[in-house]
């Protein structure tokens, strides 16, 4: 499954038209940082590459008056989120023809969850990220997926070695298989360089993104060392009998049009104490998933009794994503 997109640079684009529904843009001194920002994006910028190149231009010129001017989701009260929660229902039944049912689940008091893969069973199957493309609702056009897993030569774990275009049996020989994703790290610089804080880190440990916040600047997929974030550069496409329904506001609702996305844990699944899609899909046993707060847990005795490494730890992102051999 091919999980890259091509990533091209982003300039502002000239245009005068007002977001749909008739908004006019407000003014400066009485919005957010972030309603500002999207504003700018809408006015500013010349000729350089037209409305056409830019997709953080079209959604901003293509939102509702409510989406433009909602609050961050910190700010939101229940109410509002179930108002802003019914309207993305109906955008969902009005361009896909399906019947979802958006939540937000908060964090379990307590939890931090963590992820460990054991490389000797992992033979790169792909079945994991089959898993996470249907469970999460990516684009079907672009195959996406928020899993990407590197055929590493035995010796080394420098991405640079590794191949995600590999198509050929598996496993092969003097090669291992390495699964990456978010590794929702303790300290992610992605969120640090957020213009707008449309991404954050949650109490148990998961970097979540709001996707009507986000302006699709992709900083943050800059900063990221792990390659784990993705730009939606096009519409998403996916049939009404595609749709997973059971969806979350900050997991695996269809995302919009120029924003960045990235893995969750699959929030809307572990909150309520079942297993991620990736793992649950895994034919070899090779994904432990959990809660590092838990002594008894599996991911735990794996901590404990395996010989556990991170990847790129001199950056100092405290990645709560493992890896050991047997």
């Amino acid at each position: 499954m091919n999980n890259e997109q091509d990533p091209k640079s982003l300039e502002p684009s000239d245009s005068s038209r007002a977001p749909k529904d008739g908004v006019n843009l407000p003014i400066l001194g009485q919005v957010s940082r972030r309603t500002a920002i999207k504003g700018a994006a809408a006015v500013a910028g010349a000729t350089a590459l037209g409305v056409a190149a830019s997709p953080m231009l079209k959604k901003t010129l293509e939102m509702s008056a409510a989406e433009f001017m909602q609050r961050h989701f910190k700010e939101l009260t229940d109410d509002d989120k179930q108002q802003i929660f019914e309207r993305l229902e109906n955008d969902a039944r009005q361009q896909y023809a399906a019947d979802v049912q958006i939540d937000d689940q908060p964090p379990i008091p307590g939890v931090r969850f963590g992820y460990a893969i054991n490389l000797s069973l992992c033979n790169g199957n792909g079945k994991c990220m089959e898993a996470c493309h249907l469970e999460n609702n990516h684009d079907r056009a672009t195959h996406q997926s928020y899993i990407r897993i590197f055929e590493m030569p035995i010796g080394t774990t420098d991405f640079e070695h590794g191949s995600t275009s590999y198509d050929h049996e598996v496993p092969q020989k003097d090669h291992y298989y390495l699964p990456v994703q978010c590794f929702q790290c303790d300290n992610p610089p992605c969120v640090s360089v957020c213009p707008v804080e449309a991404t954050w880190q949650e109490s148990d440990g998961i970097v979540v993104v709001d996707y009507n916040w986000c302006i699709g600047c992709r900083y943050c997929m800059a900063a990221c060392p792990y390659h784990a974030r993705r730009f939606n550069w096009a519409e998403p496409t996916i049939s009404a009998e595609e749709v997973n329904p059971n969806q979350g506001y900050l997991s695996n609702r269809i995302r919009p049009q120029g924003v960045v996305e990235k893995c969750h844990f699959c929030l809307h699944r572990t909150r309520l104490g079942k297993l991620p899609a990736c793992l649950e899909a895994c034919p070899t046993g090779a994904r432990i998933f959990g809660d590092l707060m838990d002594p008894d847990s599996n991911i735990r005795w794996v901590l404990a009794n395996k010989r556990c490494f991170t990847i790129k730890e001199e950056l100092g992102t405290k990645p709560m994503m493992f890896y050991f051999f047997d």
